[in-house]
């Protein structure tokens, strides 16, 4: 009997000591849940910018040993760097874009390296919406030059039958730009229209700028007007006053492909014709693994004050013409994407 009261006494603090630990379990949760409550909640920032970084880095390389067929030992190297910055805050929007773009190459058959690309290209817009759905005023800037020097390189004489020399190249080849030579510069106010994330279009009717070519020889080439009294010497610097319009389009298809391509028409209305410099570049990325992809670029450019080499019969002619270049890279890619 005494085991039996023994066993219901023990029993019966146990359900005691539960009771008060439960209790003041509940208690300390009530408390915990109240002091929760007037801890302020952390708002999360608002992002405003969006910017993106892709760099591409591509090398390619031939090599031949008795190959019957012909050709000649290379290699290439080029660089690529498109960083783009947008901008949204209630009415106000931006874009600002940067693009460089430089490589070399060595072959065999010329003892010397040549430059397949070279490009430098701003550009910024900034708008501010107006009544008008998809539409914003909006104030415009681009500048365009390249790194350095550009050349033709024609064939050097032989002397006795020797093999050209590194120096008979260097003789040879014909200066065809440079750094500033030319640079043009293009700041405009209109009108944006963004009807849909992927496109743009900016219609700037006033835009004021002009044409810059440092180096004395290529100044006729690019157009410049001569100086006053004189019949072999150009200026330096072409004012040029008129309307541009830009079009931007850029498709993400997925992870993998994307494309995106802007064209540019200047009008200027300092020239009696206002014909029109016209740009459409080009731009196609199909990434096939993770640090590797493949790139596609073309360039046109057609401008009614550039000369350019013309071949017929009657041999070689300065003269207007389209200019073409397109390359396809296949070489390591790397994109940052980043929100603040």
């Amino acid at each position: 009997m005494k085991r039996i009261l023994l066993t219901l006494s023990l029993l019966a603090a146990a359900t005691v000591a539960w009771g008060q630990n439960t209790q003041e379990a509940a208690a300390a949760a009530a408390a915990a849940l109240s002091a929760a409550e007037d801890v302020p909640v952390k708002e999360e920032k608002p992002k405003y910018w969006t910017n993106t970084f892709n760099a591409n880095l591509n090398f390619g390389q031939t090599y031949l040993s008795q190959w019957v067929a012909g050709g000649f030992n290379n290699i290439s190297v080029t660089a690529n760097v498109d960083a783009v910055a947008n901008y949204s805050k209630g009415k106000a929007l931006g874009n600002s874009r940067i693009q460089l773009e430089y490589g070399q190459l060595y072959s065999a058959d010329k003892p010397i390296f040549q430059k397949t690309k070279d490009r430098i290209y701003m550009e910024s817009k900034w708008g501010y919406e107006t009544a008008v759905k998809h539409l914003a005023y909006s104030a415009s800037i681009d500048f365009k030059t390249q790194f350095g020097k550009n050349y033709t390189y024609g064939t050097p004489k032989e002397f006795d039958g020797d093999e050209p020399t590194k120096e008979d190249w260097l003789i040879a080849r014909t200066l065809k730009s440079g750094f500033l030579a030319p640079a043009y510069l293009n700041v405009g106010v209109g009108a944006l229209w963004t009807p849909a994330p992927w496109i743009s279009l900016n219609v700037a009717p006033l835009s004021g700028g002009g044409v810059l070519v440092t180096i004395p020889e290529l100044r006729k080439t690019y157009g410049m007007d001569l100086r006053e009294g004189s019949e072999t010497e150009y200026t330096n610097f072409r004012a040029e006053f008129g309307a541009q319009i830009k079009l931007d389009m850029a498709w993400v298809i997925n992870d993998v492909f994307s494309y995106s391509t802007q064209v540019t028409a200047f009008y200027n209305y300092l020239t009696p014709k206002m014909e029109p410099r016209i740009t459409w570049d080009n731009k196609i990325s199909w990434k096939i693994a993770k640090f590797f992809a493949i790139n596609v670029s073309t360039n046109l450019i057609y401008d009614p004050r550039v000369l350019v080499h013309d071949r017929d019969k009657d041999g070689v002619t300065d003269s207007k013409g389209v200019q073409f270049k397109e390359y396809c890279e296949l070489g390591f890619t790397y994109t940052i994407t980043h929100k603040h």
